[in-house]
């Protein structure tokens, strides 16, 4: 038996806790009301208004990308926090619409706001992700990995909608939030709760893969199709969002409430303690039931960004928290619990200090 001596490894120094130090966001100049989405699909301002609380959307014109949004909200939040991109050790984004399968949005990001050589990598966990990312870069600050992370939420989802369609389409918006996460001397992020039930997961998603367009396209290549007649098929094609609307309220409504109250019992809190709630953007009355079962006290500030900016995914709770703290500047430095939850199913939570 081997009585020789293994080298001890150098650990990083660990850090006990993290926190938010810096916020920022991008939100696309055009504007898209309820009447302008009734023009493709038979309802009403009024009924979407009473069905989710919007009222507008943002939509990002054809020229500005995913990573044009992302890094609009990441300089900004590098600003809030007052740290150089050269002192990230790490950028997570969190999105869906990047219209590549790879290289990632982050690894391009990096590169943009002087980041580099900062390991970068983005995450899909739709609306979920930005509290995916957070889980993230609070592991990657207190085990020493890294002193400052970058955490965006970007989307454009007017990308991947039909706009004939009635399930998903009118909800949806453009934009992106940031955070910059750094060390603490106090707890800052609570742990996070998060988890997954893929047996529901063709309950949000695209209504064609992209093999099934390749397939369907070499089919009508085959049956001797024109080029333009090809390319009209591959067009209509086009793999875009929908959703079991009812099944999703219902989830969202009866579990995602029960994941919020336990955010609070791992950190320690009760509602009374909070002072600001953000869950995802999702529908006003899945956000307004949501604070019901949790008998959220009415000095709590509640986001309902999703009346100006409709469903965001990923840079929905970013987005929410900007606003909140620009409107209500006096809720920095207190206890905020967020939630994200969406296609997958995925969800994830934390009761965090604002910036």
């Amino acid at each position: 038996m081997s009585t020789e001596t293994v080298p001890s490894l150098k650990q990083a120094p660990v850090r006990e806790y993290s926190r938010i130090v810096g916020i920022g966001a991008y939100r696309p100049e055009v504007i898209v009301t309820n009447d302008d989405v009734c023009q493709w699909i038979d309802s009403s301002d009024e009924w979407i208004r009473q069905r989710t609380g919007i009222v507008t959307r943002h939509r990002a014109p054809r020229e500005v990308s995913v990573v044009d949004m992302a890094e609009g909200a990441a300089r900004d939040a590098l600003k809030s926090a007052g740290i150089e991109a050269s002192q990230l050790g790490a950028v997570i984004v969190s999105t869906v619409s990047l219209p590549y399968a790879t290289p990632s949005a982050a690894a391009l990001l990096t590169d943009r706001i002087g980041a580099t050589p900062a390991p970068a990598f983005d995450i899909s966990a739709a609306c979920a992700g930005y509290c995916y990312g957070i889980a993230q870069a609070d592991a990657l600050v207190r085990s020493g990995a890294a002193e400052y992370v970058l955490v965006v939420g970007a989307e454009k989802l007017s990308d991947l909608i039909d706009n004939t369609e009635r399930t998903i389409s009118f909800l949806l918006g453009d934009g992106a939030g940031a955070v910059v996460i750094g060390p603490s001397d106090t707890p800052g992020i609570g742990p996070s709760v998060w988890g997954s039930d893929g047996s529901k997961w063709d309950t949000i998603g695209m209504t064609h893969s992209l093999l099934e367009v390749r397939d369907l396209s070499l089919a009508a290549e085959s049956d001797g199709r024109t080029a333009a007649a090809v390319l009209e098929t591959e067009a209509k094609l086009w793999p875009t969002l929908r959703q079991d609307g009812q099944t999703v309220f219902r989830w969202a409504v009866w579990e995602m409430a029960k994941v919020a109250q336990r955010a609070l019992d791992a950190a320690g809190v009760t509602v009374d303690d909070l002072s600001a709630f953000v869950p995802h953007q999702a529908n006003m009355r899945i956000i307004d039931e949501m604070a019901k079962q949790l008998k959220m006290p009415e000095s709590v500030v509640i986001a309902r960004d999703i009346a100006d900016a409709g469903n965001t995914s990923a840079a929905s709770i970013p987005l929410a928290t900007h606003r909140l703290l620009k409107e209500h500047p006096e809720l920095s430095g207190k206890l905020s619990l967020q939630i994200g939850f969406g296609a997958g199913l995925v969800f994830g939570a934390q009761v965090v200090v604002l910036p």
